[in-house]
């Protein structure tokens, strides 16, 4: 039997987690001594399986907790107790988990309730309002004093962790999304059939500026949904621009959308994209609209200024840097500042050639190695 003592549990369940652990795993894959598992929860089915099949992962153990429709409560009972059960048979030597989902914090706690010592990649973001968003910035807090190894993105995640009392096994690693970014492009361009199924949507809107959308934040659910279609709506009545959007599969986003935007052909509104059709969108677009996480990271790496459809971020480096700006949710407020970056080239360019605060793509090895050296000790 495998010595417990050199095992390091990888638990994650959400597209954005697989993303960003992948580079990790890979990492840790590379460490003499330790014997890496890999635990999904399949928090979100479809859109993780997306990231482990171009990544070459497959997991250990897979818990299949998705369920449509189940309350925050029932997953995370359902987290917490199916975690557990695969701690206590694999018995690891510590448990990484990543971020701010439901099953990062139900693993981190699993691990406690076990005295298992927990890594958390991507440690110390922070918007300070609990509601916002809502409930990653909850589970974050929960995560900090549980863990003793935290892998901050930025000196600016650090610092928000040192306001919290956590100063020991604080590294500043730059973020793994970079890391899987720039992985992500170099398979694309070896092999671009990975990413051919938006040739037709590039032959289609060749000419125009392209603005991508993700939204799919619970807080912007209700009004603030119907608010961001009607901004799309009128954004794409200009005949120089056309709209990509992957549309989350949440019900709250896609009828609203359906009801607002209708068949309008300059808006090509698709499934989720796997993360090489993703970067390619990335790299297609003129500026990116979001009120996601991730995107507000990787767009700087591409150099597109990307406008975040909240009221507060966990990622305030990209504000603060030039390359991200908070603009909230409001209709005309989103018209606006999109219209500003298409017609004024001097506020395009301030953004565009923003420093990216987010790392230089070896954040993972980083991580491993102080995994590694951890769990030699």
């Amino acid at each position: 039997m495998p010595d417990p003592r050199s095992t390091v549990l990888v638990v994650f369940g959400t597209r954005p987690e697989a993303i960003k652990l992948f580079p990790v795993v890979r990492a840790l894959a590379q460490m003499p001594g330790l014997r890496v598992r890999t635990c999904v929860t399949a928090q979100h089915r479809g859109l993780l399986d997306q990231v482990l099949g171009i990544a070459g992962l497959t997991p250990d153990v897979d818990l299949d907790l998705m369920e449509p429709g189940q309350s925050l409560d029932r997953l995370t009972a359902r987290l917490l107790t199916g975690l557990g059960e695969v701690m206590d048979a694999e018995r690891p030597a510590r448990v990484i988990i990543q971020g701010d989902t439901a099953t990062a914090m139900a693993g981190a706690l699993a691990a406690y309730y076990r005295r298992l010592p927990v890594a958390h990649v991507e440690a110390g973001l922070r918007s300070g309002d609990i509601h916002h968003p809502w409930p990653e910035e909850v589970n974050r807090r929960i995560i900090a004093p549980i863990a003793d190894l935290h892998f901050a993105p930025t000196a600016t995640a650090a610092a928000a962790l040192a306001r919290e009392n956590v100063t020991a096994g604080v590294h500043v690693t730059g973020n793994t999304v970079i890391d899987a970014l720039h992985w992500t492009q170099g398979r694309i361009a070896g092999e671009p059939a990975l990413a051919a199924g938006l040739d037709d949507v590039a032959a289609r809107f060749a000419g125009r500026r392209v603005i991508l959308v993700t939204t799919h934040r619970r807080e912007n659910f209700g009004d603030g949904m119907s608010s961001i279609a009607r901004a799309i709506a009128r954004i794409a009545d200009r005949p120089d621009v056309a709209v990509l959007f992957p549309v989350h599969p949440n019900p709250a986003v896609g009828p609203v959308m359906d009801a607002i935007l209708g068949d309008r052909p300059n808006v090509a509104r698709m499934a989720p994209l796997d993360y090489p059709h993703f970067v390619r969108a990335l790299e297609m677009c003129h500026l990116a609209l979001t009120d996601s996480g991730g995107v507000q990271e990787e767009a700087p790496a591409l150099a597109r200024p990307v406008l975040v459809m909240r009221e507060t971020t966990e990622r305030p480096e990209g504000v603060a840097a030039g390359t991200a700006r908070l603009i909230g949710a409001d209709e005309d407020r989103i018209v606006s500042e999109v219209f500003t970056l298409l017609d004024d080239t001097g506020a395009y360019a301030a953004m565009a050639r923003a420093h990216n605060p987010y790392g230089d793509g070896h954040a993972a090895a980083r991580i491993a190695g102080v995994i590694a050296d951890a769990v030699g000790r």
